[in-house]
């Protein structure tokens, strides 16, 4: 049984997991879905009541019945390297390729459709509410008026884009900023805006979520540090990731999330305050992991092949069924 991993060609992060999976003995199977015709074939044959189904790519050939799981980890758009690429064509080789994979019976990390659905941030802060994650007081408006009232209500606020990267090529991160004082909001009008209240963070903290499995790292704000920088991924700053703790009912409350959100995996942030409450920010279904494992040498990249192999507890939706009846 096969794993296969549909990635970009240069993804340090996936290739941390190939190594686990070729030194257990796992086959494995890994190219961009972007070589769709190029370097990348595939075939699917409905017959008789079944179906056969195969790909070939650097000269190897996969059953796909043979799969025992697919992590889509950050694959390309279908067929864009193609001879002659089109949004027809990359739109066929998509439906092709992921129409195909979800007749087979192997487990996603993640599956397409819960992926789709969990991007979105709305979606996500409402799952952890209710899922008994802490969330930052937080409004999406259209409305200038409606955030002025917020800002009265919570006046140190933070604006960050509701949907991540800006859609240029390559995707450019767009970093959470401190809203100055007196900032009158009239530009909220033309495009919906986040506001969140910004904790005054002592710390923060990602943790990684593989199955039933959670590894959470502690990274110590910079003392002296501007107030204004606030989006960790910006801070400059020397001071290493460490392994910390979950705290027992934040754990279980990761778990719902992922549960009720139908991934095998995540990389939650966290910024943690004075008082300890770890504040729930987002969730990133294909987050990376490389950095927090080489500063911490938590075996994440371990735990995830571990769970492509089928090897540790199953948690998330394993058919693509599950999926496809669930998706709103």
């Amino acid at each position: 049984m096969t794993v296969l991993i549909l990635t970009c060609e240069e993804d340090v992060t996936a290739d941390m997991v190939v190594v686990h999976l070729n030194a257990a003995g796992v086959p494995v199977v890994r190219f961009d879905p972007a070589d769709l015709t190029h370097s990348v074939a595939l075939s699917g044959e409905y017959v008789h009541g079944a179906f056969r189904g195969h790909l070939s790519s650097a000269g190897r050939l996969v059953s796909l019945d043979g799969l025992r799981s697919v992590w889509i980890r950050r694959p390309g758009a279908a067929a864009a390297r193609a001879p002659e690429p089109s949004a027809w064509l990359t739109e066929e080789a998509s439906q092709a390729l992921y129409g195909m994979l979800r007749g087979t019976g192997a487990r996603w990390m993640n599956h397409p459709d819960a992926s789709l659905r969990a991007r979105h941030k709305p979606w996500q802060l409402r799952l952890a509410q209710r899922s008994g994650l802490p969330v930052p007081a937080t409004l999406i408006t259209t409305f200038p008026q409606a955030a002025r009232e917020f800002a009265d209500r919570y006046p140190d606020l933070v604006v960050k884009p509701v949907s991540g990267a800006h859609p240029q090529d390559p995707p450019r991160a767009v970093p959470t900023t401190r809203v100055p004082p007196g900032a009158d909001f009239a530009a909220v009008a033309y495009g919906p805006t986040l506001l969140q209240r910004r904790v005054a963070k002592r710390a923060d903290i990602r943790l990684t979520a593989v199955g039933d499995r959670v590894l959470a790292a502690r990274k110590e704000t910079t003392p002296g540090g501007d107030p204004d920088v606030v989006d960790v991924r910006f801070a400059p700053s020397t001071t290493p990731w460490h392994p910390v703790d979950v705290p027992p009912r934040l754990g279980e409350a990761v778990r719902t999330y992922l549960r009720d959100a139908q991934l095998a995996y995540g990389a939650f942030d966290f910024a943690e305050d004075a008082d300890g409450t770890w504040w729930f920010l987002e969730c990133n279904q294909s987050g990376q992991f490389g950095f927090v494992e080489v500063d911490t040498g938590q075996p994440i990249a371990r735990t995830i092949a571990e769970w492509l192999a089928g090897t540790s507890p199953e948690h998330g939706a394993r058919h693509a069924d599950a999926c496809d009846s669930a998706a709103s």
